[in-house]
């Protein structure tokens, strides 16, 4: 069964305009369900930009793993 792969940053913009990242974590369960767990972090952004690179520098993140929102 395919099934698509959900990219484990996620930039939103909240309501005071600031960008927050939250990690995203998949598993599947015995029967193939995903289960995502989504933590939102404290640190918030003035950019897109400043999101994506805290997250490369400190998180760990990849080019393609960010989905925008």
């Amino acid at each position: 069964m395919p099934t698509a792969q959900l990219r484990p940053y996620l930039i939103a913009q909240d309501d005071e305009g600031q960008f927050r990242i939250t990690i995203r974590e998949t598993r599947y369960n015995s029967q193939g369900y995903p289960l995502v767990k989504a933590t939102l972090q404290e640190e918030t952004f003035k950019s897109v930009h400043a999101a994506r690179t805290f997250a490369r520098e400190h998180l760990g993140a990849q080019a393609g793993e960010f989905a925008l929102k």
